[in-house]
């Protein structure tokens, strides 16, 4: 899958469920990366699930969405 794939798959799921994430897709690959070598593979779905969930409960913009991503990433990096 390429990088223009992602980005098409990324702006199409956006308008199909009526949203604009504050988020970065990036950090978010990289969130799921994170996830899954640090705790298991399964891991990296339900990471990013629930930071998005966190999220959308504190109606958080895009520097909350970056704080979420990265207590995220230092949870899964301290749970191994």
């Amino acid at each position: 899958m390429t990088d223009e794939t992602l980005t098409r798959w990324w702006q199409a799921l956006t308008a199909e469920l009526g949203i604009d994430p504050q988020a970065d897709p990036e950090a978010l690959l990289d969130l799921a990366g994170t996830a899954a070598h640090s705790v298991v593979r399964p891991a990296a779905p339900l990471t990013t699930f629930l930071v998005g969930y966190a999220a959308g409960r504190a109606d958080a913009g895009a520097d909350s969405m970056a704080e979420l991503i990265a207590r995220a990433e230092r949870a899964a990096e301290d749970f191994a």
